[in-house]
C-alpha cells in the first residue's frame, strides 16, 4: 500500500486508515480500496506514459524514512532495473496528492517506488503475462517488505495483475531519448544547459585494459543521454565517460585503464564523490 507524501517539503509519509478487514490472500486489495465502481470505457486503450524530459522535484528526493526503515531516494536520471513483487493501489487514493504535489489519477499510467527520482520514468514487465507498460512515477511507496513497485489500476490491469492483487514483474527505468537528462538536482541550472548544448558523442572503438561501466542500454541516443548528463560531474574528478557498443548494448565507461586496482580506484572516486555505481569490466 502506497503512502502519499507531502509535495511542500521533504517526504513526510502519513499512514492511511488501517483497514478494518485484512486482504484475503497476500497481495490481494483491501475491501476499501479496489477498483472505482465505474472505470473508463477505454481502460484497455490508455496509452503508456511518454518519457520526456522533466525538472526533478525539489523535496521529494530527499532521503526520507518510513516505519523506521531509511530510504535514500536517486537524485539523478540513470539505468536502473530490479526485479520484485509489483502491487496496486486504487479509490483508497484516488485524488489525493502524490509526493510531488499532483493528483493521483488511477486510470493514468503512473506509479509510485521508494527510490527512483521523482518524477522518472520506468518499464514495468510482467514475468508472469510478457505484458509490459510505460508508467511514470510520481510518488513514494510501496513500504511493504518484498515489494518493488506500486502501480495505478490501469498500470496493473494492462500487464494482467490487476484481479490477483500483486505479481513478480522488472522494473527497469526508461530515459528520455529525445534530449540530455538533467545533471543532479544539487548542480546550478548553467549545468543542465551546458549539458543540452554537448553534441551527441560517437561510439568509441579503443579496446584493452580495464574499464569502470556506468551503465549499459539498448539504444545508443539513451547511452548518449546519459554521458551529456554526467559530463560536468565526471569532468571534475578528469575522468570522460565514453560508449561502446558490446554484445549488443551500448555501455558507458570510463577509462580504460592499464590494471584492475587502477580501474577499482577510479570506480570508488566516483563512487564517493557522485553516487555513481561503476563496475569494473576487463575490455
Amino acid at each position: 500500500m502506497v503512502l502519499a507524501l507531502a509535495a511542500c517539503q521533504a517526504p513526510a509519509p502519513r499512514e492511511p486508515p488501517k483497514p478494518a478487514t485484512a486482504p484475503s490472500k497476500p497481495g490481494a486489495y483491501y475491501k476499501d480500496d479496489g477498483p472505482g465502481e465505474n472505470p473508463p470505457a477505454n481502460l484497455a486503450s490508455i496509452p503508456d506514459a511518454v518519457p520526456r524530459l522533466e525538472p526533478l522535484h525539489r523535496f521529494a528526493n530527499r532521503p526520507y524514512s518510513v516505519f523506521g526503515v531509511n530510504y535514500v531516494p536517486a537524485t539523478s536520471l540513470a539505468p536502473y532495473r530490479e526485479r520484485g513483487i509489483a502491487s496496486w493501489y486504487g479509490r483508497k487514493f484516488h485524488n489525493q496528492k502524490t509526493a510531488i504535489g499532483e493528483t493521483y489519477d488511477m486510470y493514468a499510467m503512473t506509479a509510485a517506488h521508494p527510490t527512483l527520482p521523482l518524477p522518472s520514468y520506468a518499464r514495468v514487465t510482467s514475468l508472469a503475462t510478457g505484458k509490459s507498460v510505460v508508467v511514470r512515477v510520481n510518488d513514494r511507496g510501496p513500504f511493504h517488505p518484498g515489494r518493488v513497485i506500486d502501480l495505478s489500476y490501469a498500470a496493473a490491469d494492462r500487464i494482467g495483475i490487476a484481479q490477483r492483487g500483486s505479481g513478480e514483474v522488472e522494473v527497469e527505468s526508461v530515459l528520455p531519448a529525445d534530449a540530455p537528462l538533467p545533471v543532479a538536482v544539487t548542480l546550478p541550472p548553467v549545468a543542465v544547459a551546458e549539458a543540452a548544448a554537448t553534441a551527441p558523442l560517437p561510439v568509441a572503438a579503443e579496446t584493452g585494459g580495464y574499464v569502470v561501466q556506468l551503465g549499459a542500454f539498448a539504444n545508443n541516443a539513451n547511452a548518449q543521454n546519459f554521458v551529456s548528463s554526467v559530463a560536468n560531474q565526471t569532468s571534475g574528478l578528469g575522468v570522460e565517460a565514453k560508449v561502446r557498443q558490446s554484445d549488443g548494448w551500448f555501455r558507458v565507461f570510463v577509462g580504460p585503464y592499464s590494471t584492475r586496482e587502477d580501474a577499482a580506484r577510479s570506480a570508488e572516486r566516483l563512487r564517493a564523490a557522485l553516487g555513481l555505481d561503476g563496475v569494473v569490466r576487463a575490455q
